[in-house]
């Protein structure tokens, strides 16, 4: 391989969620942190290369998106996925969740509903409620291992709803929704006046053998109800940037957000996201493909230790991304706090609680594995010395309770 994924980075001193977060939410500071969906690997260089080019300019001034930066969006979604978009379809928004949020003031109103399947990325309720809309659960089924959408419920669920946010591929069960399944959705959706909104930031880290659908290439009807969301955020590790696009093709939901995100100033994103959108897109691909087969065998690596020495613990493996959804049910917690309780102070891992995600998480714990083995490793030994330690003090209570009966049935028989 060309690039070192291996490679220790210590980011204790770049002031990243994930480490200074973590003393805010488990009052401690010494977990291993594997919660926020970042990555530990160095941004291709490519991109560093690309934003090192323009400091040398040194004027940090308002900076608009240039040729190049809808060429590449252009090419890439083309290349990946066989999707037809025009430059005049691209509307650069700075995030995707602050895309999401804004998506919802341009097409929706105070009180309108809108439907979310649960267990789902968390910021999606927050900004429905946050704005005053109504949030409506259509949960997914759990089966065999796999989350899959309960269409029988969103037939119900769906009537006098305005949007439905997907997220495709899905997070934090890891799915890559087939052609089939989103086509059906479309046509429900279509059937009942709601657009979807497509949150397709982990698309590009779809894991061989499986291939990423847009929502909006499912179908002519989905093309039609569709407002996409994409971003290089996740797949080039380059979050921090906050440079992510929306695709519309339908004219009019195209005209309604994109002249309610111009009306309001929100157009312009910071001086360095549109080279990097362009340097990943245009020159990234190596190293993406590179990437991908290093998450792989990392999957791996988590889901055969566990396998074979803590089967209580199954991996959930996920489609797409670099997040593993663990279900820790097997481990015989009565609720959700214990589980929590089992990671922090025995296995000492900070990882997202399950029922973040709703409460169809409940028994589940998300964890991230783009890091480097080492510390992979590492979160594995903590895990299992802990699953040691709980089985540990579960034979000294099963032999004391052996004890207490012996003594009982001794008593007895004095009597």
């Amino acid at each position: 391989m060309l690039y070192n994924f291996d490679e220790p980075i210590d980011r204790s001193a770049s002031h990243c969620v994930k480490i200074e977060r973590m003393k805010d939410i488990w009052k401690r500071t010494d977990l291993l942190p594997l919660w926020v969906a970042d990555m530990d690997f160095k941004s291709p260089p490519c991109v560093l290369e690309a934003i090192q080019e323009r400091l040398k300019h040194g004027i940090m001034g308002y900076t608009v998106p240039h040729d190049g930066y809808y060429t590449s969006i252009v090419n890439w979604v083309h290349k990946r996925y066989g999707m037809e978009v025009e430059r005049r379809q691209i509307q650069f928004v700075p995030g995707i969740v602050p895309g999401i949020y804004v998506a919802l003031q341009a097409l929706t109103e105070k009180g309108d509903k809108i439907v979310i399947q649960q267990p789902v990325y968390h910021p999606f309720k927050h900004i429905i409620e946050g704005s005053g809309r109504i949030c409506v659960n259509n949960p997914l089924m759990y089966k065999e291992g796999t989350f899959g959408f309960d269409f029988d419920d969103l037939q119900e669920r769906i009537k006098g709803c305005k949007l439905l946010i997907l997220c495709n591929p899905h997070n934090p069960g890891g799915m890559v929704w087939s052609q089939k399944e989103l086509e059906r959705l479309a046509e429900t959706c279509a059937q009942n006046g709601v657009t979807v909104i497509s949150d397709e930031i982990h698309a590009d880290l779809a894991l061989p053998p499986n291939r990423h659908t847009p929502f909006a290439m499912a179908s002519e009807t989905a093309k039609e109800i569709a407002v996409t969301f994409m971003a290089p955020s996740k797949a080039f590790n380059i979050p921090g940037l906050v440079a992510a696009h929306a695709l519309v093709m339908n004219n009019g939901l195209r005209e309604r957000l994109f002249r309610y995100i111009r009306r309001n100033d929100l157009e312009l994103g910071n001086v360095f996201a549109y080279i990097a959108v362009e340097a990943a897109y245009t020159h990234g691909e190596e190293w993406l493909e590179q990437l991908i087969a290093y998450l792989l065998g990392n999957i791996d690596f988590v889901d055969n230790y566990l396998k074979s020495k803590m089967p209580q613990i199954r991996a959930i493996r996920p489609q797409a991304s670099f997040l593993v959804f663990l279900d820790g049910r097997g481990l015989g917690f009565g609720t959700q706090e214990e589980l929590d309780r089992f990671f922090v102070e025995g296995a000492k891992l900070a990882l997202n609680s399950g029922t973040l995600f709703g409460e169809e998480g409940k028994g589940f714990m998300r964890m991230n594995i783009a890091t480097q083995r080492s510390v992979l490793e590492q979160a594995m030994m903590q895990m299992e010395g802990a699953m040691r330690q709980m089985e540990g003090a579960m034979r000294q209570m099963e032999g004391a309770m052996r004890q207490m009966e012996g003594r009982f049935d001794a008593e007895r028989g004095d009597v």
